[in-house]
């Protein structure tokens, strides 16, 4: 089984990077060929690149490593695609202002998560992950002993692929709730590194303590 890393950029790049140390095969794809073909030498034989429509075809999983409404028009360029896909949504719905500061783009009360999930078709698998740390936590907390720190995730579907990308990411899974709880886990979220959680990074027995508070 394949996952597809869409886009390489501070996300796309370490998770294809988490994966393929993890022995997960990853198919990258990228506006920047040059930058897919590099990084697919980095990380060697488990690493190959298409382009976004042939790396959705060869892959049963799809990282949209993208922003938010990139993700948006690549589901609609490649909707007839999904069916029957495990589409991975790490986008979080957040701008930047002159002076650097983060604010979020959609209503409150209303996720990325929840309207990417809607745009998909009804065959397709949809999983809120990845994006639940930033990228400096994503390759800091990696493999972390003497316990694996937590990686969140939400989605109503099947659990058990995400489950196993996530531990071979180095982290352990924790499901936070379904589709709804997608809000959670993003930018801002309780359950988000740069909302309640103050910038930590949880064991397992925190991590389902803080779901169930």
């Amino acid at each position: 089984m394949a996952t597809a890393i869409i886009g390489l950029g501070s996300i796309g790049a370490r998770v294809a990077r988490l994966l393929a140390d993890g022995g997960e095969a990853v198919v990258l794809a990228s506006r920047d060929a040059s930058q897919a073909a590099q990084l697919a030498k980095d990380l060697g034989e488990r690493a190959g690149v298409a382009s976004v429509r042939d790396a959705i075809e060869q892959a049963d999983a799809i990282v949209f490593a993208v922003l938010f409404d990139v993700i948006k028009e690549l589901i609609a360029e490649h909707a007839d695609l999904l069916d029957g896909k495990l589409v991975i949504d790490p986008s979080n719905p957040i701008s930047f202002d002159e002076k650097g500061n983060a604010s979020r783009t959609l209503p409150d009360g209303q996720s990325a998560g929840s309207v990417i999930a809607s745009l998909l078709p009804a065959g397709a698998h949809f999983v809120k992950a990845f994006g639940t740390l930033p990228a400096e936590l994503l390759t800091s907390g990696t493999n972390r002993t003497p316990e694996r720190a937590v990686l969140f995730y939400a989605t109503g579907d099947d659990e058990a692929v995400v489950g196993r990308l996530i531990t071979a990411a180095g982290f352990d899974p924790v499901k936070a709730g379904g589709v709804s709880a997608s809000l959670r886990i993003e930018v801002f979220g309780d359950l988000h590194p740069m909302g309640g959680l103050n910038g930590q990074l949880l064991t397992a027995t925190e991590a389902r303590a803080a779901v169930a508070g």
